[in-house]
């Protein structure tokens, strides 16, 4: 697994591009304190950028009124936000009970065999990631398995062939 404590500086000023932007001034009108849009800002930022620098930390805290302290201190707390690059398809596989119990592990080890990647790892060329993340809120169709945010129910390494085929 990654270290969560590092934070990558990439020496380019972060700002929100427009439609970002416009999300941010359309949401802090929805919440009682400006400090309050640390966790939607945090996303906008990974939506945008696909991972949080930085530079996207301190441009928070200066957007919000705050400190990058909290700012960070959220980013680190909460294992959805990246706090390092990530491959074009990040791949997230399940790991609570449910989906191990259904075959995560074997669609991890297909993972690792097939991409040559093991949770917490890029491949080679910058295609994929691949992340074991705590529950995903699909226990019913497990296991499940989620790339760039869409989910994939009742998935086996059968299914996983499949999908991987189509990510181009």
């Amino acid at each position: 697994m990654s270290d969560r404590s590092q934070l990558i500086e990439t020496g380019k000023p972060f700002q929100f591009d427009t439609e970002r932007d416009a999300e941010f001034e359309r949401l802090v009108q929805r919440y009682p304190t400006r400090e309050s849009m640390i966790l939607p800002a945090l996303w906008l930022t990974q939506e945008q950028e696909g991972w949080i620098s930085a530079e996207a930390i301190a441009y928070i805290a200066d957007r919000i009124g705050t400190f990058a302290s909290k700012v960070y201190e959220c980013a680190t707390f909460y294992t959805m936000y990246n706090l390092q690059p990530k491959g074009k398809y990040h791949i997230c596989v399940c790991r609570t009970l449910s989906c191990y119990l259904l075959g995560k592990q074997e669609i991890v080890d297909y993972l690792d065999t097939e991409i040559g990647i093991k949770p917490g790892e890029i491949s080679a060329d910058g295609k994929f990631s691949l992340e074991e993340v705590e529950c995903l809120g699909h226990c019913g169709t497990a296991p499940v398995v989620q790339v760039n945010g869409e989910f994939h129910e009742n998935m086996n390494v059968e299914k996983i062939k499949e999908l991987l085929a189509t990510l181009k």
